[in-house]
């Protein structure tokens, strides 16, 4: 049984409330992008039939549903989130689609997932490695569970390089985003979101994060001048 520090079950608290309104702000916030870069990060994973992909972190599914899109019809994929209300918003999306015999939910934190060594062809996670308290646990925990030369695949906020667009960039995250946040959710939610960017390490100390937890051939790809980027790693 894993247990949550404070901060994670702040966290797991914060996404709880904003369960409802997600989806909604996500594509309000931003313009819709976030799906080209899911289709993107899903494109890196080697997607076999019969094959096993685990979703971590997944949220109200929106990977989960991305994989399946893009898969052989005889590929399961197993979403797993610590956050009741996120998965129930999850639940019902993924009854609605044409993958529902597809896909499970479970409830497990990145740090102490409930799978065997070596069970999956590829994990992803998106936007969640940021709020994973023990991040090189949590990355130590994708590496297990993957097959010896299965990839994991991360999409997560970063930091743009160019000085201008990162000064337009910094001022829409600090300052309009919560703004918007709070008229349709929870404010603190969505201040809390560019404070956790704005601490991500950059994609260099990130890529040896990855390293140390046992991945090689680690590369990423930077999104939409760098306000995102996809890593990859593949288990020796």
């Amino acid at each position: 049984m894993f247990n949550l520090s404070e901060k994670g079950r702040g966290i797991r608290e914060m996404f709880d409330a904003i369960a409802p309104r997600y989806d909604l702000l996500n594509r309000l916030l931003s313009l819709g992008i976030d799906r080209r870069w899911r289709t993107f990060a899903v494109k890196q994973l080697n997607l076999p039939e019969n094959g096993r992909i685990l979703d971590v972190a997944t949220g109200t599914g929106d990977v989960a549903l991305e994989i399946a899109a893009q898969s052989p019809a005889s590929l399961t994929i197993v979403g797993a989130d610590l956050t009741p209300g996120m998965l129930k918003v999850g639940q019902e999306k993924i009854a609605r689609s044409p993958y529902r015999d597809r896909i499970t939910l479970v409830t497990a934190p990145c740090e102490a997932m409930p799978h065997p060594d070596g069970q999956f062809d590829g994990v992803t996670i998106a936007f969640g490695i940021r709020n994973v308290v023990d991040r090189p646990a949590g990355l130590r925990e994708m590496c297990r569970v993957l097959k010896p030369g299965g990839k994991a695949v991360i999409l997560e906020f970063s930091h743009p390089k160019s000085r201008l667009f990162k000064e337009i960039y910094y001022f829409y995250f600090r300052k309009v985003l919560p703004w918007i946040g709070g008229l349709i959710s929870k404010r603190s939610a969505y201040q809390y979101l560019p404070d956790s960017v704005l601490e991500f390490p950059d994609q260099e100390t990130f890529k040896k994060m990855m390293e140390e937890a046992g991945f090689t051939q680690v590369v990423y790809h930077e999104q939409t001048f760098g306000i995102a980027t996809v890593h990859v790693g593949v288990k020796p």
